[in-house]
C-alpha cells in the first residue's frame, strides 16, 4: 500500500510517497481502507519539525481521516467489515479527563497517521461516520470538530443566548461558528478578509470584524455587546491575540486556548485575568465520548462541515502548501479512496 511520510528529515520538501507493507490487524484491531483525510495546522507544524522536534522519523502525518473496515482481528464484534468509521485523535483517550499516557497515543505523531491507503487501529478507538456526510466531510471531524465541540459544549458549557467570539476562519473556528449556532449562541467572527467575513455571515455569524482595519478588535467586540463582552472566546491565535481576547471577554467569562497561530510566548499583565475572574481553559481535542456526543448533534441537525478544497492523494505536498498560505475557509482535505 502507498503512504506519505516525512522521511529522513523534517520539512515539506521531505514529504515522500512510499510503498509500505499492508498492515494486518491483531486481536482487538481493525484494518481500514482510508477514503479521505484532512489537514490541520498541527500536521503542518509536525511535518516542519516545529511541533515536536524529537518526533522519530519516518512518520505518516495527519490525525484526521475516515475509512472503511476491510478486516478485523480476533475478538472484534463491532464495527463490522464494510462499515465506515473515523479513528479518534488520541487512540487511548476513550472517556473521562485527559491522562498523560492517553495523550501520548495521538495519530499523526507520535503514532503514524491517516495519509496512507490503509491503517490498523484499535476497534474501540473509532466512531461511526455520520451517514449524511460525504467522505471528505467526515474526514474533517476528528481534530477541528471535536476541539470546537469540547471547548463549547463540554468544557465551556455554552448555552442558548450566549455570545461566542471565534478568531479567524480556519477549521476549528468555522466548526465553532457552526456548533455555537447549533447550541443557540450568537457568534462574532474575526478575519483579515471582508470576503471571508461575508461567508461567515452566510453561515450564521451575527457580526464580523476585520482585524487588519480594526486592530483593537477587542474593544470593538465590547462595543457590539453593549460594553459587556462575550461569554466565550475560541482563542486559536495564542500569544499574539490573547491580550485582545482578554479585552473582548466578559467578567467571569471563558477563553478556550486552542492554538498558537500568532505565537507561543508573550508578556501579559495577569491582573486582568485575576481581577475580572476570567477562566482560561486549555483544550486538547477530546475523548471518544466527546466525539460521539458531537456526532449525535451533527446527525440530529444535519450539520455539514465546510470543506475549502479537496486535493488528490498524489498532490499531498500542494495540500499542505495551500494550508500554509492561510487563504482557506474551513478545512483542506485529501481524497484517498
Amino acid at each position: 500500500m502507498r503512504a506519505w511520510q516525512v522521511g529522513g528529515a523534517f520539512g515539506l520538501e521531505n514529504l515522500e510517497l512510499v510503498e509500505r507493507p499492508a498492515p494486518e490487524p491483531g486481536p482487538g484491531q481493525l484494518r481500514l481502507r482510508l477514503l479521505a483525510a484532512s489537514i490541520n495546522f498541527r500536521d503542518l507544524l509536525m511535518v516542519r519539525g516545529a511541533y515536536n522536534p524529537k518526533q522519530p522519523l519516518p512518520l505518516v502525518p495527519c490525525s484526521d481521516g475516515v475509512g472503511e473496515v476491510v478486516a478485523v482481528g480476533a475478538g472484534v464484534r463491532s464495527p463490522a467489515v464494510g462499515e465506515r468509521v473515523i479513528p479518534i485523535f488520541a487512540q487511548g483517550w476513550l472517556a473521562g479527563p485527559p491522562r498523560r499516557d492517553a495523550v501520548r497515543t495521538t495519530l499523526g505523531g507520535p503514532l503514524d497517521g491517516t495519509l496512507a491507503e490503509e491503517m490498523v487501529v484499535a476497534a474501540e478507538a473509532v466512531v461511526p461516520a455520520p451517514g449524511h456526510l460525504e467522505d471528505e466531510e467526515a474526514a474533517t471531524l476528528t481534530c477541528a470538530g471535536v476541539t470546537a465541540w469540547n471547548a463549547l459544549a463540554e468544557s465551556g458549557s455554552v448555552r442558548a443566548g450566549d455570545t461566542v467570539l471565534t478568531l479567524g476562519t480556519g477549521g476549528v473556528s468555522i466548526f465553532a461558528l457552526q456548533l455555537a449556532r447549533l447550541l443557540g449562541a450568537r457568534v462574532v467572527v474575526t478575519s483579515s478578509s471582508d470576503e471571508k467575513l461575508a461567508r461567515a455571515r452566510e453561515l450564521g455569524a451575527w457580526e464580523g470584524i476585520n482585524y487588519r482595519s480594526t486592530p483593537e478588535w477587542g474593544r470593538r467586540v465590547k462595543e457590539l455587546t453593549g460594553g459587556r463582552g462575550v461569554d466565550h472566546v475560541i482563542e486559536v491565535g495564542g500569544a499574539g491575540t490573547l491580550a485582545q481576547s482578554l479585552t473582548a471577554v466578559r467578567l467571569a467569562g471563558t477563553i478556550s486556548l486552542i492554538g498558537v497561530l500568532a505565537g507561543r510566548v508573550t508578556d501579559l499583565d495577569v491582573a486582568s485575568i485575576l481581577m475580572r475572574s476570567v477562566r482560561i481553559q486549555g483544550v486538547l481535542v477530546g475523548s471518544r465520548d466527546h466525539f460521539e456526543a458531537m456526532n449525535r448533534a451533527i446527525e440530529l441537525h444535519g450539520l455539514r462541515p465546510v470543506v475549502d478544497r479537496v486535493f488528490p492523494f498524489s498532490d499531498v505536498p500542494r495540500a499542505f502548501e495551500h494550508l500554509a498560505a492561510g487563504r482557506h475557509f474551513g478545512k483542506v482535505c485529501v481524497r484517498i479512496g
